[in-house]
């Protein structure tokens, strides 16, 4: 049985300590899109290390349709905050690659949230802080992020939680309910997180922590999903000569 206020809990001293070892004095930096693993991100490291050393960086790509829903979680974490809009960013890189060079749609896709990291990073450096990487277990486990984008960052408190269970430490975190509900979209191509996926995360959840799932085809594709992504979540292929 998931006991939320005991993860929780433990989750905020896993930030402290993670600071205290790893830059005491440091602020955290969190990338804040309105959705749910931002919110619950800048939450927990408010709860550890007070809304003082949390910085909080918007960055929409030209007009953002839900930005609303960013500004409501900086506002109600009362955090100070950065824009930053990366679409002159993205364009430029775009506009500034060879004609004979076809741009492929995953390259489109990919591009904004490594520029993001970017921002992120080049924030990071100037006040003294570590980027929080906001992925969440249910992501990852199906390959559900940008290598070096959103799957990048130095420190990761949601990375061995589903969504269900970030749900349930969002509602005691006292988040507003928009921003904990919030329907999950990619922020990349427009779709919700489910109608890319195929399935739900319900239904992933539970396959993940039981093994239990109904709908074979939908094994299938969480499994192949699973296996084509696993690269994303280890060290990175080294060569070790025999010196």
């Amino acid at each position: 049985m998931f006991n939320a206020e005991k993860i929780k809990n433990e989750c905020i001293e896993w930030i402290r300590d993670f600071f205290e070892k790893n830059g005491s004095g440091c602020n955290a930096v969190v990338g804040i899109s309105g959705g749910k693993d931002s919110s619950i991100t800048a939450a927990l490291c408010v709860e550890a290390l007070g809304k003082d050393r949390v910085i909080g960086v918007l960055m929409p790509q030209g007009e953002q349709h839900d930005i609303d829903m960013a500004y409501m979680l900086v506002n109600h974490l009362g955090i100070k905050h950065y824009v930053v809009n990366i679409k002159d960013a993205v364009d430029g890189v775009l506009n500034s690659i060879p004609e004979e060079l076809a741009i492929s749609e995953q390259t489109r896709i990919n591009l904004p949230p490594r520029i993001r990291m970017s921002v992120l990073y080049a924030v990071s450096q100037s006040v003294n802080g570590r980027v929080a990487n906001t992925c969440n277990l249910s992501e990852d486990w199906v390959g559900y992020s940008t290598r070096y984008g959103d799957a990048a960052g130095d420190f990761s408190p949601l990375s061995h939680l589903t969504v269900t269970e970030l749900k349930e430490i969002g509602y005691l975190l006292g988040l507003p309910k928009e921003l904990v509900n919030k329907t999950p979209i990619d922020g990349l191509c427009g779709k919700t997180d489910e109608d890319n996926l195929g399935f739900t995360y319900a239904e992933l959840d539970i396959y993940i922590r039981t093994g239990e799932i109904a709908d074979m085809a939908k094994k299938e594709s969480i499994d192949k999903k699973h296996a084509a992504n696993l690269f994303k979540l280890r060290m990175m292929p080294s060569f070790e000569p025999d010196i």
